[in-house]
This record gives structure tokens, C-alpha cells and sequence, in this order.
């Protein structure tokens, strides 16, 4: 009997392309959309899932009765029950990630942000193309403070860059020391004082029970008229109709969002008309390099699996 895999949201339909997949002794199926009805699933015995694209709670792992090797790409995915997985006998396998230095993709995107949304590059390419021309002012950068929220290694890079462009850094994460952060040249200081101060406020915390909602009405309160937010970390950590109430009432200057509570987000979502925004698809973690990580590993856990050979397999998993 072949083995039948399933490729998920495949968004971009580049997985077939970045690698060998014809080398594997089973048969594959790429699906380009969310899976609405994880039902569609029951029939295949491994699943290679991008990101947290597709969440894996109990309830959808118990109703494949015929998977037995879930790969995700990256070490760490928050939407897979592991324990459930392991009851199950289901064994969840991960990948490297990004070509490099580690997470490199998403400050660049970050960075990325933080000019659309303070030089208005974003508006004024729309305004040319409308045939105007310099409507609004940007923002510099040197000089002003740059806020960083999680100091670890993908805010240790943003704050790198900061520094570069004449930025004052200061940072806040619940056990953060002051060695920490002065070993990224960043000044710890209280979460009061982060959101006080910063010109430029940036969210690089890992989502847990003890991040979700960390960034809520008050702490957006204490942010300037003239701040901005950019989160390219996890939807969830900040309060988002709080950030959308305060972005329509001009609280604060603006926002540069890559990840939302909901993905993708739904045709009428009430982020698609908030004035002040760029907006990106999640896409922090999207480039050529990092896929072809993604997908050259994950062909490489199938075969290994299928072959008796030892996979890389997470915790719980």
C-alpha cells in the first residue's frame, strides 16, 4: 500500500519546487488553501505542516486514525498537543529554520515595518500611483528610542539595527536582567517606562499563558501620540481590539502588524480597515532561504521515518 502524504497550506504553491519530494517512496498531495475539514486528512498517514498554519489540537488528532508521523517545520510549534500526540502514537518531527543566523528573516521584516509605517512608504506609493506627490512626513529615526519587548535572540538583532541607525535602545521582558541586556546594548528598564518612552515599541516575546494579552488598554496608554507598534511575533500577545481603538482614535501614531489572532484573516475582519497601519500576512519567516530549509528537512524526516531511521522529534511528540 503507498504511503500517502499531505503538504498543508502551501500557500505560495513553491513547496513542490524547493524540494525533492519525488524522491520519497510515497505519494504527495499539496494543498494550496487552509484546510477547513480536518476530516480531508483522515486518509494519510504523514502530514508536513508549515508553521502553526493548521492548529493540531486533541480533537483533530484523534480523528486520524491513520497518521503516524506529523513534521512541522521549525522546533517549536504551540498549535500541536503533543501530549495528545504521544498518547496517540503519533510521532511530530521538526526542522531547522532559517539559513544563518538564527531568525534573521523576521528582523529584517521587522525593520521592514518600522520604515513603512514611520516614512509612509506605504501610502505614498499609492499616492504616486494616484498621480500625487509628497502628501505626508516622515519620521527619523536617529536620535528617538527604540522599545523592545523580549530581548532574546530575535530582539537582540532588532536592537543590533536600532543602534546602527542612531537609536537610544531600551528593553523589558518579565526576566530580563541588566546583564542581558547590556550584552545586547540595550538599557533594561521597567514595562512601565518601555511603553512611556518608546518612539518605536517592538513585540519579540514567545506567546505563552504568561504573554497573552501582555500588551492591553493600559499599557497602550501609556504610549505617545507620536509611538509606534510593531509586532511581527504573535497576535495574541497584544489586546487587539484595544490596539484597533486606539490606532482609529489616533492614540498613537501608527502600527506595523505581521500576525494576527485570526489567520488568515477573514474577508471582513476588522483589521482591514484600520487607519494608520501596515499590514503584512504573516510573513516574517517567509523567504526562499528559510523554505527551502523548511521543505529539504521535512523530505528528509519523511524518508528517514519510512525508512526505519531515527527523526528529529519534539518534545512530548
Amino acid at each position: 500500500m503507498t504511503v500517502r502524504v499531505a503538504v498543508l497550506d502551501d500557500y505560495q504553491n513553491v513547496a513542490r519546487d524547493l524540494a525533492d519530494w519525488d524522491a520519497l517512496p510515497a505519494s504527495v498531495e499539496f494543498f494550496h488553501e487552509p484546510v477547513g475539514d480536518p476530516g480531508v486528512l483522515e486518509p494519510f498517514e504523514v502530514i508536513a505542516a508549515m508553521r502553526e498554519r493548521t492548529p493540531f489540537p486533541r480533537s483533530v488528532l484523534a480523528a486520524l486514525p491513520n497518521l503516524k508521523l506529523l513534521v512541522t517545520t521549525g522546533m517549536r510549534n504551540a498549535s500541536i498537543d503533543l501530549e495528545a500526540a504521544s498518547e496517540l502514537g503519533i510521532t511530530v518531527s521538526g526542522t531547522g529554520g532559517a539559513p544563518g543566523r538564527a531568525w534573521q528573516p523576521t528582523a529584517e521584516l521587522t525593520w521592514g515595518l518600522i520604515f513603512a509605517v514611520t516614512r509612509n512608504i506605504v501610502s505614498e506609493d499609492r499616492s504616486i500611483r494616484e498621480g500625487g506627490w509628497q502628501r505626508t512626513v516622515g519620521v527619523e529615526l536617529s536620535g528617538r528610542t527604540l522599545g523592545v519587548l523580549g530581548l532574546g535572540r530575535l530582539g537582540a538583532q532588532v536592537a543590533e539595527a536600532g543602534r546602527l541607525f542612531g537609536m537610544d535602545v531600551i528593553a523589558w521582558s518579565q526576566n530580563l536582567t541588566d546583564e542581558a541586556a547590556r550584552a545586547a546594548g540595550a538599557r533594561r528598564v521597567d514595562k512601565r517606562t518601555l511603553f512611556a518612552e518608546s518612539d518605536v515599541l517592538t513585540i519579540h516575546s514567545v506567546l505563552s499563558e504568561r504573554t497573552r494579552g501582555l500588551v492591553g488598554a493600559e499599557e497602550l496608554a501609556l504610549m505617545r501620540p507620536t509611538a509606534y507598534l510593531i509586532n511581527t511575533s504573535r497576535g495574541p500577545i497584544v489586546d487587539e481590539p484595544a490596539l484597533r481603538a486606539a490606532l482609529h482614535e489616533g492614540r498613537i501614531a501608527g502600527a506595523g502588524i505581521d500576525v494576527f489572532e485570526r489567520e488568515p484573516l477573514p474577508v471582513d475582519d476588522p483589521w482591514r480597515s484600520v487607519p494608520r497601519t501596515v499590514l503584512t500576512p504573516h510573513i516574517g519567516y517567509v523567504t526562499v532561504g528559510t523554505y527551502e530549509v523548511f521543505y529539504r528537512e521535512t523530505v528528509e524526516a519523511i524518508g528517514g521515518f519510512l525508512g526505519g531511521a531515527p527523526v528529529r522529534v519534539l518534545n512530548g511528540g
